[in-house]
């Protein structure tokens, strides 16, 4: 395996160059799939039939919470790539762990959020729009989800390898899957919550 030196280290063989040109062809099928969800959402977030609307269930303080929290999440998620190129392998880890930490509180917030949608009647059978408010929103905590699980794989192959190409490609590719979570977070707060709070 060839390593070119003058390159950032997840870069640095024609394989993790593959890989990295592969996981953004794998983005762009995302990006289809939340886009399908967003459409959908366009399509039907006036449709409540006798269920609630959007301004009656949303709250603004524990969503800006949220958003605060994977904002955060993304910078720290820079950090620990930063610190991975200046091969500070105890800084890395240490980033890539309040990252993850910070992607479980976000979930916990957003499982009490879905159980407080529920408790008030706006389950997935309420109406069109609770039901692709809930799809949507749990694809996206769904993602987060995987996002810690292999997060946490990455980091134990970082402890136990320490920085090779290998361990520092993987940790490129999933610090462009966490702020790809990010941007659709954006548009979700954007475009869900603000929108349907007016």
């Amino acid at each position: 395996m060839k390593i070119d030196k003058t390159l950032p280290l997840e870069y640095s063989t024609q394989q993790n160059q593959l890989n990295i040109l592969g996981f953004w062809i794998f983005l762009g099928a995302e990006i289809m799939l939340f886009g399908t969800l967003f459409a959908g959402y366009f399509v039907l977030y006036n449709r409540v039939g006798n269920g609630p609307t959007g301004a009656e269930i949303f709250e603004l303080a524990p969503v800006l919470f949220e958003t605060f929290i994977l904002l955060t999440s993304s910078f720290t998620i820079g950090l620990g790539i930063h610190a991975m190129r200046h091969e500070n392998k105890k800084a890395m880890i240490t980033f890539f762990m309040i990252t993850l930490l910070l992607g479980l509180a976000f979930i916990s917030f957003e499982v009490a959020e879905f159980a407080h949608y529920i408790h008030i009647g706006a389950g997935l059978q309420t109406s069109a729009f609770t039901a692709i408010l809930l799809t949507t929103l749990g694809t996206h905590g769904g993602h987060v989800t995987f996002g810690v699980f292999w997060g946490f794989l990455i980091v134990l192959q970082v402890i136990k390898r320490g920085l090779t190409p290998q361990t520092a490609n993987k940790a490129f590719i999933f610090s462009l899957y966490w702020h790809f979570l990010d941007v659709v977070w954006i548009f979700i707060f954007s475009f869900i919550y603000l929108k349907g709070m007016v």
